[in-house]
This record gives structure tokens, sequence and C-alpha cells, in this order.
């Protein structure tokens, strides 16, 4: 069974690449100019070396991209699903042979990640600017909540356990659950944070989150990369920067780094994408009026 959805995974990558390179290929010739591509390399390996770890690479990536003005916000969502496509399936990879989870639980809870994200994707691709800023600012502000509770020990308390699958209406919750996130991935919100608060609150390993939560990323970004790269939506030399160093970032994370103290690294991102967040909600209430 696990060499079946890593098959599929490995079809869905290959179709998002064939796209990808295409358009890169298509547009070589006026790639960004405000974007500078050893920055954005840079910008790619701390992030998904972050991701690895569990931290999430969609809010610090975010920040960085916007703090060192790389990227315009119209893009930062199709540029965060395209650019972190490949290194989140090296992830899926890596942690779905390494953590047994209950694979019922497991394909259901992707194939509704997967429909949640298609029909997301869809809607934010076309979105204005404004609105853009709007979802991201709220999306960060969700991100950091969820961050901010594990940290103080809130989610743990409400309900952890050693469960390796899900039964019953626990399973329904958990696949209503992932088809909101999945869709919400598309507005820029990662699905680390909030499906490890899942899985807590369901009373499941801490553990199995890795799979479940890299997994469910790994199918529902290429559906969604394509749709940003069909409609031009996002940073071409942003992505391929990110997306190189990247993958190097996912693999020293995961096979040479054994343990770092993150605690005060998540700190640290929890400050920086709130206040990023608010700056981009104050920058889309100064555009209204």
């Amino acid at each position: 069974m696990i060499g079946g959805i890593l098959c599929a995974l490995g079809v869905f990558a290959l179709v998002f690449a064939g796209y990808f390179f295409k358009d890169l290929s298509a547009h070589k010739a006026n790639l960004e100019r405000e974007t500078h591509f050893v920055t954005a390399t840079g910008i790619g390996f701390v992030t998904n070396f972050l991701d690895t770890l569990g931290i999430g690479s969609f809010a610090p990536m975010t920040a960085m991209l916007r703090g060192f003005k790389q990227i315009q916000d119209r893009v930062i969502p199709g540029t965060l699903n395209v650019s972190c496509t490949l290194p989140v399936v090296v992830e899926a990879f890596i942690f779905i042979t390494v953590i047994k989870v209950e694979m019922v639980t497991l394909i259901s809870m992707i194939v509704a990640a997967v429909i949640g994200t298609v029909i997301g994707a869809g809607i934010v691709a076309k979105l204005p600017e404004k609105k853009i800023q709007l979802l991201m600012g709220i999306a960060l502000l969700i991100t950091a909540f969820f961050m901010f509770s594990s940290q103080l020990g809130w989610i743990a308390g409400l309900g952890i356990g050693e469960a390796i699958g899900l039964t019953g209406m626990k399973l329904i919750i958990a696949v209503v659950v992932n088809f909101v996130l999945g869709a919400l991935q598309s507005a820029g919100i990662g699905m680390y944070a909030p499906s490890m608060a899942m899985v807590y609150i369901l009373g499941m390993s801490p553990r199995v989150a890795f799979p479940i939560m890299m997994a469910s990323a790994a199918f529902t970004l290429p559906p969604a990369s394509i749709k940003f790269i069909k409609e031009g939506a996002y940073n071409r030399k942003a992505s391929l920067a990110i997306t190189v160093s990247g993958i190097v970032g996912v693999f020293i994370a995961a096979f040479i780094v054994k343990s770092l103290p993150v605690k005060m690294l998540i700190w640290l991102v929890i400050v920086v994408i709130s206040y990023t967040a608010i700056a981009l909600l104050l920058r889309a209430v100064r555009k209204s009026k």
C-alpha cells in the first residue's frame, strides 16, 4: 500500500515538473527583475530546512520574501505553492517510509486535501491584490495562533495520544478538516500547524502528524501549483531558486541534523509572521480607504 502511495505521488510530481519547467522555458527571457536569485536561494534553503523540522515554510517564507522585497504581494500565494511543491514531495517520501500510520486514515485525508486545494486554488489565483493581502494576513495570524498555542502547551492538553489511525466519527472529522486545510493552503496558510493541532485533538500520536501533513501537502501542491502556473500568478525566478535550494535543505534537515534547539526558532518565527500579518492587513485597509 505504501508503494502505491509513493508511486502516485511520483506521478503527481512528474506532471507538475513538466508544467513548471515548460513554463520557465517559455518565459526565460523575461524573468522578474525585482527578484535576486541568490537571496531567493537562501530563503528557500532556510524555510524548507525549517519545514522538514515541522515548523512550516509558508509563513516564514512569506515574511522573508516580503522583508527582502523579492516579489509582489499579488503573486505570493502562487509562489508559495509552486516553489514548495518538489521540496515537500521529497519530505513526504521520507516521512511516509519512516513513520508508521494507518493507511485508510492517510489515504482518506490525502484525498480530502487534494479536492479542497483544487477548489481553493482556482479561486485564489484570480483574486485581486487587496483580497490576497487580507487572506494572507488572516492566514498568517491563524498560523501564529496555532504555533503560539503549541508552544504554551494548549494544544497538547486537548488530547494527545498514541493512535496511528482513526475510525468512525473521528475519521469523518479529520477528513472534513483536511478538506478545509487543503483549500486554505491555496491562500498561503500552511497545513502543518493546524494539521498537528487536529492530530493532537483527535488523540493521535504527534509523530503521525508528520506523514499525514506532509503527504497531504505533497498531494495537494501539484494540482494547485499547476493552476497558478496556468494563470501566470507566481514569481518564476523565485520559485526556481527556492525549489532547488529547498530540496537541499530538506535532505540536510532529514538526514544530517538529528536534533536542534528549535523552541527558540519557533518563537522567532511567531514574532516575524505576526508582524508580517499585521503589515499585510494594514496595507489592505489603506488600499480600501
